[in-house]
């Protein structure tokens, strides 16, 4: 088993986050597949209570997204969001995975450079939202 660790934290919700990073991995290059959403899983478990928040007023959501670049295996990113903020991760290499150095494309896709600070993500999901 392995534990998740957060390479970048962000004060958005998931949505927001999530619609970011799509923009910001394609305009790196890589095609992105979401293979999760715990909210659409939820809705197949009513009954089931989210341990923050209760059954109706949960906000938190989870996102698996495989990331592709070229030829190479997809590395796995996880988008979890809860009350406002939300974690990016690159789930743990089985070892056929992605290479590190696909990986480290991802991170810096996403990370911005002190000499290049993208737009909010508020900024850029309202540019989104729109069109």
């Amino acid at each position: 088993m392995s534990a998740l660790i957060p390479f970048l934290v962000l004060d958005q919700t998931s949505d927001q986050v999530q619609v970011w990073v799509k923009q910001r991995l394609a305009g790196a290059g890589f095609r992105v597949v979401q293979t999760f959403d715990l909210q659409d899983a939820r809705l197949a478990h009513p009954e089931c209570p989210c341990p923050h928040h209760g059954t109706e007023n949960c906000t938190c959501q989870m996102v698996v997204l495989l990331v592709y670049r070229k030829q190479r295996e997809p590395a796995t990113l996880v988008i979890h969001g809860q009350d406002g903020k939300t974690w990016i991760s690159i789930a743990g290499s089985t070892g056929r995975g992605a290479t590190q150095h696909t990986e480290t494309a991802i991170r810096r896709a996403l990370i911005p450079r002190l000499t290049n600070i993208p737009a909010p993500v508020e900024t850029v999901y309202d540019a989104r939202s729109t069109l």
